[in-house]
This record gives structure tokens, C-alpha cells and sequence, in this order.
């Protein structure tokens, strides 16, 4: 079965975010580019994940904005979604929303996981997958009104970055827990 140019372009960006996600983990435990080793105790691993979770909420914040802005100066939208149809453009933000609340929610939940049940020399990976967190986001949005393969990679890299560290924790417990 032959792709079409959309599923092509959608493969080529999921496949970008997935080299980018692997090889930024792969640096960040191997290289420990923080230097986190020096941070023994749980109040840094607090401290890291707290930090981590900032640019990935400021996307949150910035979805809300962006739709609440949008619907205070539009007259069909300024009272919710719940009580009109809602227009093209707000049903757009909406969506956009949406998928940041579940990337934001898978993140969390692993970036905590990570923080807290990894050695202390694979931590760097957290603020890195962050950054890639936020990235993605920005380029996601952007993309979005162009279809499918301008926002693959964008949503890949956000969500690519979040769910290696989830195979990598697993692999790792199970590794532990085996030994």
C-alpha cells in the first residue's frame, strides 16, 4: 500500500521527532549535561521537576490565553462553547487546547515518575524533553491550520520526548526490579 504525500509528510515529521526525542535522552543520561550528580537529595529532585514543569504549563496558559482572547472579541463566541455552536475559529483554539491539557498531563505524570524513581545522572533529561515539550507546542500550533504533515512534528516532538522517557522508566524499573 502506497503512502500518500500526506501520510508521507506526516511519517517524515513523526519520524524527525522521534531521531530528536531518542538522541536528546540518549545525551542527557549519557552526558549529564546539568550536572545533576551532585544532587543527592529528594528536595533536588523537587527542585528539577518543579523548573521542568514550568515551560510545559506556560503552554497551557498560552492555549487558554489565546482562546479566551479570541472569544472576548468575537460576538458568537464570547459566551463559551457550552451555550453557542462556537465558530471555526474558536472550535480551532479548542482543539488546540484540548491536545495541550493531554500532552500536559501525560508530561506531568512522567516527568514526576522520572524525577523520582531514575538515577540521579539521567535527571538532565527532564528539562531537556521540556524544552522539546515547549518546541513542539509552538510548532504544532503554528502548523496546525496547514494540515496533517505541517503539525506532525510539532505534536510528535511533544509527544514523542514525553512517551521514550515513559518506555525508558519502564524498561529501567523492570530492569531493576529483575536484578
Amino acid at each position: 500500500m502506497a503512502l500518500s504525500d500526506k501520510q508521507l509528510g506526516v511519517f517524515k515529521g513523526m519520524a524527525f521527532a522521534m531521531t530528536v526525542s531518542v538522541l536528546t535522552i540518549i545525551l542527557a543520561t549519557y552526558l549529564d549535561p546539568f550536572s545533576y550528580t551532585l544532587i543527592v537529595n529528594a528536595q533536588g529532585r523537587i527542585e528539577i521537576l518543579g523548573l521542568s514543569v514550568i515551560l510545559p504549563t506556560l503552554c497551557l496558559v498560552a492555549s487558554i490565553g489565546r482562546l479566551a482572547k479570541f472569544r472576548f472579541f468575537s460576538p458568537d463566541d464570547i459566551d463559551g462553547s457550552a451555550l453557542t455552536k462556537g465558530s471555526e475559529n474558536a472550535s480551532l483554539l479548542q482543539s488546540l487546547l484540548q491536545n495541550t491539557v493531554e500532552q500536559l498531563v501525560i508530561a506531568i505524570s512522567v516527568y514526576t515518575a522520572w524525577c523520582f524513581l531514575m538515577p540521579v545522572s539521567w535527571l538532565s533529561a527532564i528539562p531537556l524533553c521540556s524544552v522539546l515539550f515547549a518546541l513542539g507546542r509552538i510548532l504544532f500550533f503554528k502548523g496546525y491550520k496547514s494540515g496533517a504533515a505541517s503539525r506532525a512534528f510539532g505534536f510528535a516532538l511533544t509527544f514523542y520526548s514525553t512517551v521514550v522517557l515513559l518506555l525508558v522508566l519502564i524498561i529501567y524499573q523492570v530492569c531493576v526490579v529483575v536484578s
